[in-house]
Protein backbone atom coordinates (compact mmCIF):
# COMPACT_ATOMS: atom_id res chain seq x y z
CA UNK A 1 0.00 0.00 0.00
CA UNK A 2 1.38 3.53 -1.16
CA UNK A 3 1.97 5.75 1.52
CA UNK A 4 0.56 9.31 2.07
CA UNK A 5 3.77 10.54 0.42
CA UNK A 6 4.30 8.50 -2.14
CA UNK A 7 0.43 8.84 -3.45
CA UNK A 8 0.93 12.93 -3.23
CA UNK A 9 4.05 12.47 -5.46
CA UNK A 10 2.08 10.29 -7.58
CA UNK A 11 -0.40 12.76 -8.04
CA UNK A 12 1.64 15.70 -9.03
CA UNK A 13 3.38 13.19 -11.42
CA UNK A 14 -0.07 12.85 -13.29
CA UNK A 15 -0.02 16.88 -13.09
CA UNK A 16 3.02 17.21 -14.59
CA UNK A 17 1.75 15.27 -17.02
CA UNK A 18 -1.21 17.54 -17.45
CA UNK A 19 0.71 20.19 -17.85
CA UNK A 20 2.91 18.71 -20.74
CA UNK A 21 -0.25 17.76 -22.46
CA UNK A 22 -0.83 21.37 -22.58
CA UNK A 23 2.13 22.14 -24.85
CA UNK A 24 0.74 24.03 -27.52
CA UNK A 25 -1.64 26.39 -25.19
CA UNK A 26 1.49 27.19 -23.07
CA UNK A 27 2.82 28.24 -26.46
CA UNK A 28 0.20 30.44 -28.11
CA UNK A 29 -0.31 32.09 -24.39
CA UNK A 30 3.53 32.78 -25.07
CA UNK A 31 2.86 34.21 -28.09
CA UNK A 32 0.84 36.55 -26.89
CA UNK A 33 2.27 37.75 -23.79
CA UNK A 34 5.50 38.14 -25.97
CA UNK A 35 3.94 40.27 -28.73
CA UNK A 36 2.31 42.29 -25.78
CA UNK A 37 6.03 42.97 -23.91
CA UNK A 38 7.67 43.63 -26.94
CA UNK A 39 4.90 46.38 -27.56
CA UNK A 40 6.17 48.24 -24.65
CA UNK A 41 2.83 46.91 -22.85
CA UNK A 42 1.90 44.29 -20.23
CA UNK A 43 0.87 41.31 -19.57
CA UNK A 44 -2.00 42.25 -16.72
CA UNK A 45 -1.41 39.27 -13.77
CA UNK A 46 -4.58 38.57 -11.38
CA UNK A 47 -5.38 36.27 -8.85
CA UNK A 48 -7.29 35.87 -5.73
CA UNK A 49 -7.18 34.13 -2.53
CA UNK A 50 -4.27 31.22 -2.81
CA UNK A 51 -4.15 32.00 -6.47
CA UNK A 52 -1.88 34.99 -5.46
CA UNK A 53 0.71 32.69 -5.08
CA UNK A 54 1.11 31.88 -9.11
CA UNK A 55 0.72 35.73 -9.77
CA UNK A 56 4.32 36.23 -7.26
CA UNK A 57 5.00 33.14 -8.74
CA UNK A 58 5.70 35.09 -12.10
CA UNK A 59 6.73 38.54 -11.05
CA UNK A 60 8.97 39.46 -9.08
CA UNK A 61 11.17 36.83 -7.84
CA UNK A 62 14.44 35.01 -8.76
CA UNK A 63 14.55 33.93 -12.44
CA UNK A 64 12.09 36.28 -13.58
CA UNK A 65 11.76 39.62 -15.78
CA UNK A 66 9.80 42.70 -16.19
CA UNK A 67 6.90 42.89 -18.32
CA UNK A 68 4.06 41.83 -15.93
CA UNK A 69 1.36 43.79 -14.36
CA UNK A 70 0.50 41.66 -10.74
CA UNK A 71 -2.92 42.92 -9.84
CA UNK A 72 -2.92 41.55 -6.40
CA UNK A 73 -5.65 42.71 -4.07
CA UNK A 74 -5.19 42.71 -0.26
CA UNK A 75 -8.79 42.40 1.06
CA UNK A 76 -9.08 39.16 -1.27
CA UNK A 77 -5.36 37.18 -0.21
CA UNK A 78 -4.29 38.33 3.22
CA UNK A 79 -4.75 34.89 5.05
CA UNK A 80 -2.71 34.83 7.62
CA UNK A 81 -4.88 36.22 10.83
CA UNK A 82 -7.47 33.50 9.50
CA UNK A 83 -9.58 34.91 12.36
CA UNK A 84 -10.96 38.81 13.35
CA UNK A 85 -9.62 41.79 11.15
CA UNK A 86 -8.76 40.73 8.03
CA UNK A 87 -9.88 37.35 8.41
CA UNK A 88 -10.28 34.53 5.81
CA UNK A 89 -14.36 34.67 6.16
CA UNK A 90 -13.87 38.49 4.84
CA UNK A 91 -11.71 37.45 2.40
CA UNK A 92 -13.56 34.41 1.29
CA UNK A 93 -16.89 36.59 1.16
CA UNK A 94 -15.99 39.66 -0.79
CA UNK A 95 -13.63 37.61 -3.49
CA UNK A 96 -17.78 36.65 -4.74
CA UNK A 97 -18.73 40.62 -4.50
CA UNK A 98 -19.82 41.88 -7.80
CA UNK A 99 -18.46 45.20 -8.56
CA UNK A 100 -15.34 45.14 -7.18
CA UNK A 101 -12.93 44.14 -10.25
CA UNK A 102 -14.64 47.23 -12.11
CA UNK A 103 -13.90 49.23 -9.42
CA UNK A 104 -10.43 47.44 -9.61
CA UNK A 105 -9.71 47.58 -13.75
CA UNK A 106 -10.31 51.68 -13.36
CA UNK A 107 -7.05 52.30 -12.01
CA UNK A 108 -5.44 50.90 -15.70
CA UNK A 109 -5.67 52.56 -19.08
CA UNK A 110 -6.20 49.32 -20.93
CA UNK A 111 -4.60 48.79 -24.58
CA UNK A 112 -5.41 46.24 -27.24
CA UNK A 113 -2.22 45.22 -27.29
CA UNK A 114 -2.40 43.74 -23.71
CA UNK A 115 -2.79 40.32 -22.70
CA UNK A 116 -4.25 39.07 -19.17
CA UNK A 117 -3.57 35.95 -17.01
CA UNK A 118 -6.56 35.40 -14.77
CA UNK A 119 -5.86 32.94 -12.37
CA UNK A 120 -8.73 31.35 -10.18
CA UNK A 121 -8.80 27.57 -9.18
CA UNK A 122 -12.29 27.18 -9.03
CA UNK A 123 -12.95 28.98 -12.00
CA UNK A 124 -16.44 30.00 -10.44
CA UNK A 125 -15.47 33.15 -8.12
CA UNK A 126 -17.12 36.23 -8.94
CA UNK A 127 -14.07 38.51 -9.02
CA UNK A 128 -11.69 37.25 -11.41
CA UNK A 129 -14.47 35.95 -13.76
CA UNK A 130 -15.23 39.91 -13.71
CA UNK A 131 -12.13 40.87 -13.81
CA UNK A 132 -11.90 38.53 -17.17
CA UNK A 133 -15.07 40.27 -18.44
CA UNK A 134 -13.44 43.90 -18.18
CA UNK A 135 -10.50 42.76 -20.19
CA UNK A 136 -12.81 41.50 -22.61
CA UNK A 137 -14.54 44.46 -22.70
CA UNK A 138 -11.67 46.58 -23.37
CA UNK A 139 -10.13 44.40 -26.02
CA UNK A 140 -7.37 42.32 -23.66
CA UNK A 141 -6.94 39.12 -24.89
CA UNK A 142 -7.69 36.79 -21.90
CA UNK A 143 -6.13 33.62 -20.25
CA UNK A 144 -7.79 31.39 -17.60
CA UNK A 145 -5.43 29.89 -15.45
CA UNK A 146 -7.92 27.16 -13.60
CA UNK A 147 -8.82 23.59 -12.38
CA UNK A 148 -11.09 22.03 -15.36
CA UNK A 149 -12.22 18.89 -13.45
CA UNK A 150 -13.06 21.43 -9.89
CA UNK A 151 -14.72 24.32 -12.41
CA UNK A 152 -17.14 21.62 -14.00
CA UNK A 153 -18.19 19.77 -10.86
CA UNK A 154 -18.46 22.82 -8.87
CA UNK A 155 -21.81 25.06 -8.73
CA UNK A 156 -21.61 28.43 -9.60
CA UNK A 157 -21.96 31.60 -7.17
CA UNK A 158 -25.50 32.72 -6.97
CA UNK A 159 -25.19 36.42 -7.06
CA UNK A 160 -22.59 36.83 -10.08
CA UNK A 161 -23.48 40.08 -12.04
CA UNK A 162 -21.73 41.50 -14.95
CA UNK A 163 -19.99 44.62 -14.77
CA UNK A 164 -23.00 46.56 -15.76
CA UNK A 165 -24.88 45.47 -12.55
CA UNK A 166 -27.30 43.57 -14.28
CA UNK A 167 -27.79 39.53 -14.11
CA UNK A 168 -25.83 37.77 -16.74
CA UNK A 169 -26.10 33.89 -17.64
CA UNK A 170 -23.18 31.59 -14.99
CA UNK A 171 -20.69 31.28 -16.84
CA UNK A 172 -17.16 29.85 -15.44
CA UNK A 173 -13.61 31.62 -16.29
CA UNK A 174 -12.85 29.03 -18.73
CA UNK A 175 -15.84 29.78 -20.57
CA UNK A 176 -15.37 33.70 -21.41
CA UNK A 177 -11.47 33.18 -21.78
CA UNK A 178 -9.66 33.29 -24.78
CA UNK A 179 -7.73 30.39 -24.02
CA UNK A 180 -7.50 28.54 -20.93
CA UNK A 181 -4.99 26.65 -19.15
CA UNK A 182 -5.31 23.48 -16.84
CA UNK A 183 -3.99 22.92 -13.64
CA UNK A 184 -4.39 19.44 -13.89
CA UNK A 185 -5.43 19.13 -10.29
CA UNK A 186 -8.65 16.86 -9.29
CA UNK A 187 -11.90 18.41 -8.02
CA UNK A 188 -11.34 19.96 -4.65
CA UNK A 189 -7.87 19.90 -5.37
CA UNK A 190 -6.12 17.76 -2.10
CA UNK A 191 -5.12 14.80 -3.13
CA UNK A 192 -4.79 12.18 -0.66
CA UNK A 193 -7.20 10.31 1.10
CA UNK A 194 -6.02 9.17 4.74
CA UNK A 195 -6.83 6.22 6.62
CA UNK A 196 -9.99 6.72 9.00
CA UNK A 197 -10.32 10.52 8.01
CA UNK A 198 -13.56 11.06 5.71
CA UNK A 199 -11.66 14.25 3.86
CA UNK A 200 -8.56 14.27 1.55
CA UNK A 201 -5.89 16.23 2.16
CA UNK A 202 -2.80 17.98 0.30
CA UNK A 203 -3.97 20.16 -2.51
CA UNK A 204 -1.99 20.21 -5.98
CA UNK A 205 -3.67 23.04 -7.75
CA UNK A 206 0.05 25.41 -6.75
CA UNK A 207 1.95 22.28 -8.13
CA UNK A 208 0.56 22.19 -11.56
CA UNK A 209 -0.34 26.46 -11.32
CA UNK A 210 3.66 27.09 -10.92
CA UNK A 211 4.50 24.76 -13.33
CA UNK A 212 2.17 26.49 -15.73
CA UNK A 213 3.31 30.10 -15.05
CA UNK A 214 7.06 29.01 -15.17
CA UNK A 215 6.64 26.76 -18.68
CA UNK A 216 4.72 30.65 -19.74
CA UNK A 217 7.94 32.66 -18.34
CA UNK A 218 10.40 30.39 -20.12
CA UNK A 219 9.13 30.27 -23.23
CA UNK A 220 8.55 34.18 -23.62
CA UNK A 221 12.13 34.81 -21.94
CA UNK A 222 12.81 32.72 -25.02
CA UNK A 223 11.00 35.16 -27.82
CA UNK A 224 11.68 38.20 -26.36
CA UNK A 225 15.72 37.25 -26.40
CA UNK A 226 15.07 35.72 -30.43
CA UNK A 227 13.72 39.26 -30.91
CA UNK A 228 16.54 40.67 -30.14
CA UNK A 229 14.59 41.96 -27.20
CA UNK A 230 16.51 40.10 -24.06
CA UNK A 231 14.80 40.13 -20.89
CA UNK A 232 16.33 41.48 -17.27
CA UNK A 233 16.05 39.02 -15.63
CA UNK A 234 16.29 39.30 -11.93
CA UNK A 235 19.43 36.69 -10.94
CA UNK A 236 20.95 35.54 -7.52
CA UNK A 237 24.51 36.84 -7.52
CA UNK A 238 25.47 32.93 -6.65
CA UNK A 239 25.04 32.78 -10.31
CA UNK A 240 26.58 36.19 -11.58
CA UNK A 241 28.26 38.18 -8.62
CA UNK A 242 27.02 40.74 -6.61
CA UNK A 243 27.61 43.67 -8.57
CA UNK A 244 25.59 42.59 -11.81
CA UNK A 245 23.32 40.46 -9.58
CA UNK A 246 22.12 44.08 -7.88
CA UNK A 247 22.36 46.06 -11.38
CA UNK A 248 19.78 43.62 -12.48
CA UNK A 249 17.52 44.03 -10.31
CA UNK A 250 17.84 48.12 -10.30
CA UNK A 251 17.31 47.69 -14.09
CA UNK A 252 14.96 45.39 -14.10
CA UNK A 253 12.91 47.39 -11.14
CA UNK A 254 13.49 50.79 -13.26
CA UNK A 255 11.69 48.83 -16.71
CA UNK A 256 8.82 47.75 -14.56
CA UNK A 257 8.20 51.19 -13.34
CA UNK A 258 8.65 52.95 -16.98
CA UNK A 259 6.18 50.18 -18.25
CA UNK A 260 3.71 50.73 -14.86
CA UNK A 261 3.92 54.54 -15.66
CA UNK A 262 1.91 54.02 -19.56
CA UNK A 263 -1.44 52.37 -17.32
CA UNK A 264 -1.20 55.29 -15.44
CA UNK A 265 -1.71 57.78 -18.33
CA UNK A 266 -5.28 58.98 -18.52
CA UNK A 267 -6.08 62.05 -20.37
CA UNK A 268 -7.20 64.73 -18.10
CA UNK A 269 -11.13 64.63 -19.46
CA UNK A 270 -11.88 60.76 -18.88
Amino acid sequence: MPTPLERYLTGCTQILERVRAQAAAIRQAADWCAETILAGRMVHVFGSGHSRIMVEELWPRYGSFPGFNPIVELSLTFHNPVVGANGQRQAMFIENVSGLAERILRNFVLDRRDTALVISSSGRNVVPIEIAQGFRQAGVRTIALVTLDHAQAAAPPLDQRGLGGGPVPARRLDEICDLVLDTGAPAGDAMVAIDGLDTPVAPGATVGGCLLVNCLKAEIADRLTHAGQPPKVLTSAVLIGEERSKALFETAYDEHARRLARLYERPADR
